[in-house]
């Protein structure tokens, strides 16, 4: 059963052709949208994956992926943590684009 989740218009408008037109960087682009598709896209703030979970989910070698995991941190498009040496990395993804205001702190 497919589910539709709505994606941030901003992502598809700007994003990517930022990341695949300018970056030249099509497989960032790709890891960002499965990373959001698992985190943000379920209502949750971080996502745990090996890299050789993301490659396989995306299609992309384990490199490409390392890569863009690289790229992406270097554009502070997501942050990585990890529990252990041993462990899967956690991913929280940023969206940047977002501010926010005074009033919805309040």
């Amino acid at each position: 059963m497919t589910r539709t989740v709505p994606l941030e218009p901003y992502i598809c408008d700007v994003l990517m052709r930022d990341l695949v037109g300018h970056d030249r960087a099509a497989s960032a682009f790709l890891v960002y949208l499965w990373l959001w598709r698992m985190s943000r896209g379920e209502g949750r703030e971080r996502i745990g994956a090996s890299l050789q979970t993301i490659a396989t989910q995306t299609g992309l070698s384990k490199s490409a992926v390392q890569g863009a995991v690289r790229h992406l941190t270097r554009r502070r498009l997501i942050a990585t943590s990890r529990a252990g040496p041993t462990t899967a990395p956690v991913y929280e993804v940023k969206e940047p684009w977002r501010r926010v205001s005074h009033e919805d702190s309040e």
